[in-house]
């Protein structure tokens, strides 16, 4: 169905969603790839190779959708093909995923410092990987998703560090220039790519 699950809260511990323990499993990165692999089997996303597009909401299957912030901001990158690559590092540094981090030091399952796992944050990952609730992929990343061609569309997302700024500022242009492009296309249409139609002069 698409809903976000969420483990019962308990006088020690708060209510944890799929996003919160992406984050304790594999951080911000593991929170990006939990959306994009979700998105994608719900059909609010499509991949073409290695880039990334957000369906028109109208052609979203009934009673699915982008139900988490994290899921709308990373809709709201890719309304125009964009590279997996950069889709993943926008949503990883963005304000919805540090949100995720801010409220996981605040309960004290990652430190303030160096944002590694607590005590407490590793048991609350414990627990949630005992109880099965959610999906594989949110443990242990794309390796764990059934369908290969997705699990190696993400996998190959991962850019060597040394390289990883260039690519990703590369990608960005090149995303920059089709979207450019695409406007150039479509001025004076009445239409806009990512939406519905838009109204006239």
């Amino acid at each position: 169905m698409g809903s976000i699950f969420r483990r019962q809260a308990t006088a020690a511990t708060p209510a944890l969603d799929q996003y919160d323990i992406a984050h304790l499993a594999g951080g911000a990165r593991r929170v990006a790839e939990t959306a994009l692999i979700g998105l994608r089997g719900r059909s609010v996303i499509t991949l073409l190779g290695p880039r990334v597009r957000a369906v028109e909401s109208t052609d979203w299957p009934a009673g699915e959708g982008a139900h988490h912030p994290v899921e709308r901001a990373l809709v709201a990158l890719c309304p125009w093909s964009r590279s997996v690559a950069s889709v993943l590092a926008d949503v990883a540094r963005g304000a919805e995923t540090a949100e995720i981090e801010r409220r996981l030091v605040a309960h004290g399952l990652r430190t303030r410092h160096r944002n590694r796992l607590t005590h407490a944050g590793r048991e609350s990952l414990e627990t949630a990987a005992r109880e099965g609730t959610f999906p594989a992929y949110v443990f242990e990343g794309p390796a764990a998703v059934p369908d290969r061609r997705l699990s190696h569309v993400v996998r190959d997302a991962e850019i060597p560090s040394g390289l990883g700024r260039a690519l990703i500022r590369l990608g960005k242009a090149l995303d920059s220039d089709n979207d450019s492009d695409h406007d150039s296309d479509t001025h004076g249409s009445g239409h806009s790519c990512g939406g519905g139609g838009g109204g006239g002069d």
